[in-house]
């Protein structure tokens, strides 16, 4: 039966992911978790047998529904896993969900349930004290959402990984789609926060490195977008690059006031959204937005549906997936389920490096846990590229690939999907 399309793309970039608190990670690097670097470290056989995983769900309110896609793509992937034989012969267990509120609450519970290895949390916020704990156990984590750029200095002992490309990977892209419009200049409008100081510092580096003039860059408050907007139609760029979490629709507005609209405008991935009757017709004619990760396939939705029928959104469900995956080849690889050893085996089964370092061979591409998991038998090595796409950490636990979905708008302010594009060194 062919599945329903699911949404992915129209609540993940609106969500709060740490971008806010992207300074007060960087005041903390120095804090936290133990020192060292487990991603690189040669170790010793040491787990109990059975593999564990935990999830940290943390989305509440509102936002409560982004729970719901990361369990039911954690579910599937151990229900996939243990079809294929499980870890040595024996089935994977997912824990059960706990009733800690708090990202630490709940991960000083799992490292209570002998959690070998974590997915989790969704906010980058909340990611800092579920580190701390996790990493003090030598329990991994791998976050299906983080993006604040500040947690790749975090200091975590190696045990933290994401599946999420950090928020600055897109400036290239969002560049990229201004020069295919035949922009030779640009102007940057950005929200005052960490996230839009972040994001418009990395597109002014990927303009310069694109051939591009950077001709205008001013900050505004939600709401008082009325002068940044000004200063950016007296630069008369070629296409105006709007970096904005709060406040966009009002950017967008003024944007247009200024007669700055339709196809000269590129939009981040916290400005995507269905303006519609929101905003003046025809104001985004033509604009294109990103937004991070890749449209899942019919089928992975239908799988998904299969676990959960009331299913309503896709929202980091690939990456969740991608993650429970790795985890559970890294243990393969090793044959040994403790988590500094699923640390010490991540990078190689993603199919990533470490600068200065020569990996004894190339891992072979494959697509699915049962597809790996045979080549790990056969004394191949492996390169995992999942349901999010190509993945290949590096040594602080980053991806080094981000994919995003291209979003072009209409005369009613409405985006459809029109591409994708990726950007290397996803961390920025």
């Amino acid at each position: 039966m062919k599945s329903v399309i699911l949404s992915s793309a129209t609540y993940r970039s609106a969500i709060f992911r740490g971008a806010a608190g992207a300074a007060a990670l960087l005041a903390l690097a120095g804090c936290g978790g133990v020192a060292g670097n487990a991603r690189l470290d040669s170790v010793e056989a040491s787990g109990d047998g059975t593999l564990r995983i935990g999830l940290i769900l943390d989305n509440t309110g509102k936002q409560a529904f982004l729970n719901d896609s990361q369990l039911a793509a954690a579910t599937l992937a151990v229900q996939e896993i243990n079809a294929a034989g499980g870890h040595k012969g024996k089935p994977v267990q997912l824990l059960p969900e706990p009733a800690g509120e708090g990202s630490q609450a709940q991960a000083t519970e799992l490292v209570a349930a002998k959690a070998d290895v974590v997915i989790g949390p969704t906010d980058s916020s909340n990611a800092a004290g579920a580190i701390d704990v996790l990493s003090r156990a030598r329990v991994p984590l791998i976050s299906p959402a983080n993006s604040a750029a500040g947690l790749s200095k975090y200091k975590n002992g190696g045990y933290y990984f994401r599946t999420a490309a950090a928020d600055v990977a897109q400036a290239s892209v969002l560049v990229k789609l201004a020069k295919d419009g035949g922009a030779k200049s640009l102007a940057v409008v950005h929200q005052d926060s960490g996230y839009g100081k972040d994001v418009s510092d990395a597109v002014a580096s990927a303009a310069k490195n694109a051939g591009l003039d950077t001709v205008s860059t001013t900050a505004f408050k939600p709401g008082e977008a009325r002068k940044a907007a000004a200063a950016a139609q007296k630069a008369a760029p070629d296409a105006v690059v709007l970096i904005a979490r709060d406040g966009a629709q009002g950017a967008i507005a003024e944007l247009n006031n200024a007669g700055l609209s339709g196809s000269r405008i590129v939009l981040s991935d916290g400005a995507y959204g269905q303006y519609g009757s929101g905003l003046g017709s025809k104001a985004l004619d033509g604009a294109r937005a990103v937004v991070p990760g890749v449209f899942p396939s019919e089928d992975f939705q239908a799988r998904l549906v299969a676990v959960d029928p009331g299913l309503k959104d896709l929202s980091f469900a690939a990456e969740t997936f991608d993650a429970v995956n790795l985890a559970v080849l890294a243990a393969g690889k090793a044959d040994d389920d403790a988590g500094r050893t699923i640390a010490a085996n991540l990078i190689a089964v993603s199919g990533g490096s470490v600068e200065g370092a020569v990996p004894d061979q190339p891992g072979k591409p494959c697509t699915s846990f049962k597809e790996c998991q045979d080549l790990l038998k056969s004394g191949a090595a492996i390169n995992y590229d999942g349901e999010s796409g190509p993945i290949a950490f590096d040594a602080k636990g980053d991806i080094t690939t981000a994919n995003f979905m291209v979003f072009t708008y209409g005369p009613d302010n409405k985006a459809r999907i029109s591409g994708r594009e990726s950007a290397g060194r996803a961390a920025g």
